[in-house]
């Protein structure tokens, strides 16, 4: 066999017909994601919410609302992080075009056009945009808002560490440890001795004293694996029923767990609230929303099991072992919350949702942020950060749709599945037949065109005889 060579020069063609331009088979997958969101009228509803933000007389054609949320779905999963990656992932895959509604001769949006919508369609909007995704959960049966769970997470900010700045005098670190040692009598201070130095300083990395200058809201704090990074705190508020997100919000990396609790579920009222407006979902939903909550040890505090005993909400918290007997003097609404979750947690039931507590919520971290690229952030501040993570977040709710019909929440889970090699096989089928459709009915018409040529055709059909 001999071997070809890639042509290193071609000469590209003046004009070239749609009809012979390479098309590959749309990825089953984004087919019937575009089935679902058509079905429930995704288009209408984003055009309609992202009505007051363009204009019909002024400006030129913007990037559609549709294309736009489509486009940060993409993100979630394909497992990008930054919006140029979803520019350049939309730009070179066939697929995916079809997916936003772009041809081949098309050019697709640039990642400076996502980042301009982003900026100008509000964060009540994109909150919109996931409430709608809970009202589809809750038709499907997926949703049902009754026992949630409660954690947390730190996601890295884009920002480094040795860019912050004194928040009182503006200097850099390595400017403030130059001024210690100067003041400590050493003129002109080695690395060696600024490193010596800074080493017996107490608390040197509060965020009471240094800030970052492009990013305020990143705060100094310590990473799941240990690391110290500049970073933003995501609380999730889950299902535990179907594991669907219910709300989420992004807050300071270093406000504790029980202060954050607060937020999280106020933010949890609202979207129920929200969601109970559509009379299909609310048909759907139980009775009793939000009557348990579900945490671990470190939501565990008198303010948050009185409070959430004041809103009639059952909670099921892990008590931390404090190893010495309890002051309840003045506190007897504190004393009977904490008497009354410790029964809970101590039953059947209690023991139940605080074992699938961990799987239910760390699963929905996992897909989220490692497998789903939003670890590590690329946008700075949090109302930047909360409009990528609510789309994010609802493209992990609609794969909860797409798991229960395909058996797979995601593109690349679909390869070597048994549902992708049918799926492969019937979009083969599929192709095949509509080939095969082709080339009859191009048959035809080459037949009945030859019709009043062909001797035949001209005579009477009586009279044509059968061999």
């Amino acid at each position: 066999m001999a071997m070809g060579k890639r042509k290193r020069q071609r000469q590209a063609s003046l004009w070239v017909e749609t009809a012979r331009l390479a098309k590959g088979p749309s990825h089953p997958f984004y087919r019937r994601l575009n089935q679902i969101l058509g079905r429930r009228g995704f288009d209408g509803f984003v055009e309609g919410a992202c009505q007051q933000f363009y204009s019909e007389t002024v400006g030129r054609p913007s990037l559609a609302p549709a294309v736009y949320f489509r486009m940060l779905l993409v993100g979630y999963f394909e497992g990008i992080d930054s919006e140029r990656g979803i520019a350049w992932r939309v730009a070179d895959s066939i697929g995916l075009r079809e997916f936003l509604g772009y041809a081949l001769t098309d050019a697709t949006p640039d990642h400076s056009t996502v980042s301009r919508n982003r900026r100008l369609i509000d964060l009540q909007t994109h909150q919109e945009v996931f409430v709608w995704v809970l009202q589809v959960l809750a038709k499907e049966g997926l949703l049902q808002g009754e026992t949630l769970g409660v954690d947390a997470t730190t996601l890295e900010a884009n920002a480094a560490l040795r860019s912050i700045v004194r928040r009182d005098t503006g200097e850099s670190y390595q400017e403030f440890l130059t001024r210690l040692a100067q003041a400590s009598g050493i003129e002109t201070p080695t690395r060696e001795d600024l490193a010596r130095l800074d080493r017996k300083r107490p608390k040197k990395g509060s965020n009471d004293d240094w800030q970052h200058p492009q990013d305020p809201d990143a705060k100094i704090t310590k990473m799941k694996d240990g690391r110290t990074h500049l970073a933003h705190k995501a609380e999730h508020a889950v299902d535990m029923e179907s594991g669907a997100v219910v709300a989420v919000t992004v807050q300071p990396a270093d406000r504790g767990d029980t202060t954050s609790l607060e937020e999280t579920v106020q933010e949890v009222m609202d979207t129920l609230a929200d969601v109970l407006e559509d009379q299909e979902a609310a048909e759907c939903l139980g009775e009793d929303l939000l009557s348990e909550v579900v945490a671990d040890k470190g939501y565990h505090s008198n303010a948050v099991l009185a409070g959430r005993q004041a809103l009639g909400i059952r909670t099921y918290i892990s008590e931390p072992g404090r190893g010495r007997r309890r002051n309840w003097r003045g506190k007897s609404a504190e004393r009977r919350a904490t008497y009354a979750n410790r029964r809970r947690i101590r039953g059947e039931r209690g023991k139940r949702l605080l074992r699938s507590r961990g799987e239910i919520l760390e699963r929905g971290f996992a897909h989220c942020y490692d497998t789903g690229g939003m670890r590590r952030v690329h946008l700075r501040g949090r109302q930047n950060i909360a409009k990528r993570l609510l789309v994010h977040v609802a493209g992990f709710n609609l794969s909860l749709i797409l798991r229960r019909s395909l058996g797979v929440g995601t593109p690349r889970g679909l390869q070597g599945t048994r549902a992708g090699r049918l799926f492969l096989l019937l979009t083969y089928l599929l192709n095949a037949t509509v080939t095969l459709l082709g080339s009859i009915r191009t048959g035809l018409e080459h037949l009945l065109a030859r019709r009043d040529h062909h001797p035949v055709f001209l005579q009477p059909l009586a009279s044509v005889r059968v061999a």
